[in-house]
């Protein structure tokens, strides 16, 4: 069972990103805060859900939430100043729209830039432990998945509808068959040949 809060004194945000690992298309990321008497049996971290449970859960989540946000970074700007750092910014970009200011951000993972003067908790696999994370996994990825969906529209041979973008051995063998799209993320090394093109220290 999920903890729901982190702590009882402060307006807690949970925060989640999806699609950092993908060959194409943006990241996402969301911002949620829970009411306190919040709780869903099936509420999980997203990785761990079914797309039907998970997107019946965006339902409730979107409905019992005090607020949430979600926010996306294209491929273009991870290229420019790194995945990790366009996570991070996808993450502050969703935390700025929430209507309502929290007063502590509980971050899933081990890396986060302070955004103003929130205070942060970074915390491993918190989209299995807290709530309001695994609420913000859920949003994240039902977002980008619809997202995917839309560009696979335009280039199906890729099929993403299905892969969402993840490096899976279909998507790997359109990629020799077809090349790169204007979507996929060109620093990433998919192909054994291809320079990186970024620094791993670029920051936004």
């Amino acid at each position: 069972m999920l903890n729901p809060f982190y702590q009882d004194q402060l307006t807690e945000a949970g925060c989640d990103e999806a699609g950092r690992g993908c060959y194409a298309g943006p990241v996402f990321a969301s911002a949620v805060i829970l009411p306190r008497g919040f709780f869903h049996p099936v509420l999980n971290d997203s990785k761990q859900l079914t797309e039907e449970e998970r997107n019946e859960l965006r339902i409730v989540i979107e409905k019992e939430a005090i607020c949430f946000a979600v926010a996306s970074i294209s491929h273009k700007e991870i290229d420019r100043i790194n995945i990790l750092q366009a996570s991070v910014k996808a993450m502050h970009v969703s935390v700025s729209r929430l209507t309502l200011k929290p007063e502590l951000l509980l971050i899933d993972g081990n890396y986060f830039k302070k955004y103003k003067r929130i205070p942060h908790r970074c915390i491993i696999k918190g989209d299995a432990t807290y709530a309001s994370i695994a609420a913000a996994s859920i949003l994240a990825k039902t977002y980008r998945d619809e997202y995917m969906k839309k560009l696979h529209e335009e280039f199906p041979h890729y099929n993403w509808a299905c892969n969402k973008g993840y490096g899976t051995p279909e998507h790997r063998k359109a990629l020799e068959e077809h090349g790169m799209c204007k979507y996929h993320r060109k620093s990433w090394r998919l192909f054994s040949e291809q320079p990186l093109l970024f620094d791993n220290e670029s920051s936004f």
